[in-house]
């Protein structure tokens, strides 16, 4: 699972450095289509991108059906132009669907092409769509990339309305520091239109085209960081008005109206966060626009990512609460709860059982009092028999009487007592550690402070790149623990906590631990019981799930967990 940072960047302009990969070629990556995306035939108006003259060489003869490398079986065409076309593929290798973009090897940018995607792969950030494999191959040349049958594009997004201010406030701070990221890495995007931005059904947003879709069309740019963050500030502005912020229409919005120049978005649409909208500006005063308050624009990525952390951060909208319906209760005796007569009308007269009359029920009605007769008499000997015996008891003088409980042995159970913790250190087997500054804060007795983990991309099961996140404990000196009680801050779907016997407080690995016991919760406490008590010096909270939470104060919106208080038993 990809882990993501989720402190507020703040870095310094490097609009001057050198890209690092891909010299010529960077200025475009692979875009991946699902079954919701599409790619655009024409380049839209957007501002500063041109395009080359298009390669000469005809596109290749494929068809539905057709295998590159044995392997890709090409679905359906989703964009044919310039001399290349894009394909829904299946890897029949490894069972997923894929896309592929295709072009001749002759083709006048197909070099550029290679080195577009093989520089987009390389920088491996799950912000973007990842490129898989850019293969030449005869006489043809096709990146294949990630297909996203779970993500929507914004365009679908804003055809309905505009975004509500969370929702734009996330996409321009993830759009932003992904793309910042890239840029450190010498690559742009240049064809960042919502037709490129996608949000996955866990809420994340993801880019596709980093370096392959414009280097497809040709694009290139004199100044690619300004060109992007342009494009980040359009898309921004299209979130909060649902118009495009140019006089022309594209992306399946309508643009700005004619002699009007740009003007801010809370001018455009009424509700229009104050915020959100100077940002907007600010990032599109390249374009001659000015930033209004006299803030200074955005030129790079890094420059807004600045700019969004020094915003107050916006809250996710509160659920929104329905009441239960209204039940009206009524008695069910006398005149309640029953339907009201209208007036006149006559109400029938229920005819009651017929009596037993027959001979077969006379007999049936002997049989039944026989019975009942019986049994009070019975009852009544039985009675009479016990209260005689216990008078006997009574005047046994030396009789002695025991009250054990459910205590077969006459010893009552030795209850469970606390454990004290005398020291904690954050356990990492792959990746990153968490916050291990924090470990402390789980056992302080307050449980107002807490130890969290970062924000994941995916979930819950957190996998394969980090196998888990957790904390060992020390108890001081060998104990029998049998319960430990997890305080948790998120609910949901849903958290996996596990219980260790560690052999120190650095275990060498997870499989060297002896595991006590496990627990699955939605809620905000994980009760672990071990089947039998254990005893162990060190053990360890383990965390392999974590539901998926909004952002809050303390990180961006991702699964995650965090834990406020831990008590060991034994």
């Amino acid at each position: 699972m990809a882990e993501r940072s989720t402190a507020a960047v703040d870095v310094a302009d490097n609009s001057g450095d050198e890209p690092l990969t891909a010299q010529a070629d960077q200025s475009t990556a692979d875009g991946v289509a699902n079954n919701r995306e599409r790619d655009t035939d024409s380049d839209e108006a957007q501002g500063s991108p041109t395009s080359e003259e298009s390669g000469k060489a005809s596109p290749p003869e494929l068809h539905s059906g057709h295998k590159l490398a044995r392997r890709y079986r090409l679905e359906e065409c989703v964009t044919r132009l310039d001399g290349f076309s894009s394909w829904r593929a299946v890897d029949e290798k490894l069972r997923r669907a894929v896309g592929v973009h295709i072009l001749p090897a002759d083709h006048a940018r197909a070099r550029s092409v290679l080195a577009a995607a093989r520089s987009s792969a390389l920088l491996g950030d799950p912000r973007f769509v990842q490129v898989l494999d850019a293969v030449e191959d005869n006489d043809l040349v096709y990146v294949v990339h990630e297909w996203l049958p779970d993500a929507t594009e914004l365009t679908a997004l804003l055809a309905s309305g505009p975004l509500e201010a969370y929702d734009a406030y996330q996409m321009v701070s993830q759009v932003a520091s992904a793309m910042a990221a890239a840029h450190r890495e010498g690559l742009s995007h240049l064809r960042l239109n919502p037709n490129a931005v996608l949000r996955t059904s866990t809420g994340q947003w993801r880019i596709r085209g980093l370096a392959v879709n414009a280097a497809l069309r040709g694009i290139s740019s004199d100044t690619p960081q300004r060109t992007d963050t342009e494009a980040i500030g359009a898309l921004l502005y299209a979130t909060l008005t649902q118009r495009w912020p140019y006089e022309s229409d594209a992306h399946g919005l309508a643009g700005l109206p004619k002699d009007l120049g740009l003007i801010p978005p809370d001018q455009v649409r009424a509700g229009v966060h104050r915020g959100l909208s100077e940002l907007a500006m600010r990032a599109l005063a390249n374009d001659g626009a000015t930033a209004s308050r006299h803030e200074s624009p955005c030129t790079t990525p890094e420059e807004l990512v600045k700019a969004i952390g020094e915003m107050p951060r916006i809250r996710p909208p509160e659920p929104a609460y329905t009441a239960p319906p209204y039940q009206r209760t009524t008695y069910q005796q006398g005149a309640y709860g029953r339907p009201t007569p209208h007036p006149g009308a006559t109400q029938p007269v229920p005819t009651p059982p017929p009596p037993l009359q027959s001979r077969t029920g006379k007999a049936l009605k002997w049989g039944v009092s026989a019975l009942l007769i019986a049994a009070l008499g019975l009852g009544s000997w039985q009675l009479a028999d016990a209260i005689m015996e216990r008078g006997g008891k009574a005047d046994d003088q030396n009789q002695t009487q025991t009250t054990d409980g459910d205590d077969k042995n006459g010893v009552a159970p030795k209850p469970a007592k606390p454990i004290a913790v005398q020291d904690a250190k954050e356990f990492v087997t792959k990746g990153s550690a968490q916050h291990p500054a924090d470990v402390g804060k789980t056992y302080d007795g307050d449980g107002s402070t807490l130890w969290r983990t970062s924000s994941f991309y995916d979930g819950p099961v957190i996998g394969p790149y980090k196998p888990g996140v957790g904390i060992v404990y020390d108890l001081g000196s060998a104990q029998e623990v049998s319960t430990a009680d997890v305080g948790l801050l998120y609910g949901g779907d849903h958290t996996t906590a596990e219980l260790y016997a560690a052999d120190s407080l650095q275990p060498s690995s997870l499989d060297a631990m002896q595991k006590i016991g496990t627990v699955t919760t939605t809620g905000t406490t994980a009760t672990i019981k071990a089947t039998k008590p254990v005893k162990t010096r060190y053990v360890l909270v383990w965390l392999t799930a974590l539901p998926y939470a909004s952002g809050d104060e303390y990180s961006d919106a991702g699964y995650k967990q965090a834990i406020t208080d831990v008590t060991f038993k034994g």
